[in-house]
């Protein structure tokens, strides 16, 4: 490490006071002398790095030019930026057309022009690392977004996003002379060590996604590269931004990450110029949105989370300094606008956080708690850990398998319909494997028997975990629920195994089996008992449900044979499944 002198110190402490933190100073040589274990004094030409670690939601401080804007902002040095569109004729607009055939794989796109940008190095390695960091990251390698730059003066608009076979693609890659059509990229980029690894993206599809201008010259093969042809240089004045994507959210805010940072180059100076983009159903959207997103925020809500008795005035000043826009509404209460570059405000919370970094952490006043408390374990997971016990002292083997499974698992695989009130879905899963959280421990259950099919029978298997389905009444819209569930197979079903597990439960917790009143032909209310039931995923007349205080809790059975095949289980089984919670109240 270098030494670090006066100036990097002041440094150090600004960005402690910001919220970040300065990791290493240091030089590239320097970084090369450690690597090669050679003792070298350093010169005192040498290139100065600041390795600085930023949070992961904050996207405006992943390049220099947003990290220097944030700072002299938070030193009021410089105003909030006001980030515009520019006014542009329709008929002068630059126009994306989107193709049908996109939603096969990359149903979206936004674009958005920079004019008059001055580039020189600094500023265009500045500006590709940005494309890079966004891409590891919010992108998640490109699967959700991909960020394509391109000449602007190169090309002449329409543009056409569209999706063909590959071998009807026919381009000149980036950085290379030869024309090659889709099939032969793919192979030439399998020994590329950058690209190889976002191939499997679009290799398996029958069509990949292309970008055209009017002259059908090719802007990129989204999201492997970008043609040769539109490629950005130092000399490059205009340029337009294209992100393809799977998930629309993601892309307006890597677009306006990338609008936003850049545009203090652009003339005039933060004016973004918008694209016209023409979906498959002929709707008609501007990008960028650089609109302002406002939140009404409660002073008592903030102090209170902080620890502060803070004024609205004082606190506004504190958000201006964050680049959030605040305006008094009252004393106790104050509106704030969030810019495009503050993706990461959500919730007020997100607000009072800034005000803490703002305010200065170490300014926060020092008070010991009004009530102490004492740790423990939460009473459901301790009632969990004897139930684990009892059913493993009855022969059962644990498992622990995956919160998230498929759809096709989680419904149709055993036999249920969804009705769209059950499970929580995945928005954009990463695979086929990981749709929906389970809804059931059952699924997961059975799979885990039928990956285990050669294992010495009998088989007993038992898993007490969470599920979670969807749930109106909770603020976040779903609720957790502790089941237990258990699974039997042998070359006989052994429903009297799994039968004579739910009644050594209700034993173990002290719960008698319910009596039945011949008189009113009903049982009584403090003990269980089980009813015939007819759910799709066991053998129809070999099943019943389990009854607690009025309540079915649970339901048990031979496994129908259908559901059985689908998760490749040979021998018979019979399995239970039930809410344990109810148990607690005891």
């Amino acid at each position: 490490m270098c030494c670090i002198c006066a100036a990097d110190e002041e440094f150090d402490e600004l960005c402690f006071e910001f919220g970040i933190e300065l990791d290493d100073v240091t030089t590239e040589k320097e970084v090369m002398r450690k690597e090669k274990h050679v003792e070298e004094e350093a010169s005192a030409d040498e290139e100065v790095i600041y390795k600085i670690d930023v949070p992961a939601n904050r996207y405006d401080l992943l390049c220099l030019e947003g990290l220097a804007m944030a700072l002299r902002v938070f030193l009021l040095k410089d105003p909030i930026p006001t980030f515009r569109v520019a006014d542009v004729a329709k008929s002068s607009l630059q126009k994306m057309v989107v193709k049908p055939e996109t939603s096969q794989i990359r149903p979206h796109i936004v674009c958005a022009v920079l004019r008059g940008v001055t580039f020189d190095e600094a500023r265009y390695n500045s500006f590709i690392d940005l494309q890079d960091k966004l891409h590891q990251n919010l992108c998640r390698r490109r699967t959700l977004v991909a960020i394509g730059t391109h000449d602007l003066d190169t090309l002449e608009g329409p543009f056409t996003y569209e999706a063909l076979s590959p071998a009807d693609i026919k381009f000149v890659p980036l950085k290379q002379t030869k024309e090659f059509n889709g099939v032969e990229l793919m192979e030439f980029y399998k020994s590329d060590m950058k690209l190889k690894k976002f191939l499997h993206i679009i290799e398996s599809s029958p069509v990949y996604p292309v970008i055209y201008d009017s002259k059908r010259r090719v802007l990129s093969l989204p999201p492997i590269i970008n043609g040769a042809h539109s490629a950005i240089s130092l000399k490059t004045k205009n340029v337009f931004i294209e992100c393809t994507a799977t998930d629309l959210t993601k892309a307006k805010i890597v677009l306006n990450t990338m609008v936003t940072m850049f545009s203090q180059y652009s003339s005039p100076r933060f004016e973004v110029e918008p694209v016209e983009v023409v979906t498959a159903d002929a709707r008609s959207t501007l990008y960028p949105d650089l609109s302002l997103r406002t939140f009404e925020v409660d002073m008592a809500y903030v102090n209170r989370t902080i620890g502060t008795s803070l004024s609205a005035k004082e606190v506004a000043k504190l958000l201006n300094k964050m680049q959030l826009q605040t305006e008094m509404q009252s004393e106790s209460k104050i509106r704030v606008s969030a810019p495009p570059t503050r993706s990461d405000v959500l919730h007020a919370c997100d607000i009072a956080e800034d005000v803490a970094i703002a305010y200065g952490y170490n300014n926060i006043a020092r008070t010991v708690p009004q009530s102490h408390t004492q740790g423990k374990q939460q009473p459901l997971n301790h009632f969990t850990d004897l139930i684990r016990a009892e059913v493993a002292m009855a022969g059962f083997t644990e498992v622990v398998t995956w919160i998230l499974c498929s759809h096709e698992e989680n419904f149709k695989m055993v036999n249920r319909k969804d009705d769209g009130n059950t499970a929580v879905i995945v928005g954009n899963p990463r695979s086929a494997d990981f749709e929906v959280v389970r809804s059931s421990l059952l699924p997961g259950m059975l799979k885990t028997m039928g990956s285990n099919k050669d294992a010495p029978r009998p088989l007993k298997l038992f898993e007490v975990s969470d599920i979670v389905r969807l749930d109106s009444k909770k603020d976040v819209g779903a609720t957790n629920s502790r089941h237990l569930a258990a699974v039997y197979s042998n070359l006989n079903s052994g429903f009297e195994v799994i039968h004579g597990l739910v009644d050594r439960l209700f034993e173990v917790v002290g719960i008698r089996p319910a009596e039945f009143d011949k008189a009113t032909g009903k049982y009584s209310e403090d003990g269980y008992y089980i009813t015939p039931s007819q759910e799709p995923e066991y053998f129809s007349g070999r099943q019943a449900n389990i009854i607690y205080r009025g309540s079915c809790i649970g339901s048990f059975g031979i496994v129908n044979p259908e559901v059985m095949q689908r998760f490749d289980i040979t021998d018979p089984c019979s399995a239970v499944e039930m809410n344990v919670e109810p148990f607690l109240q005891l």
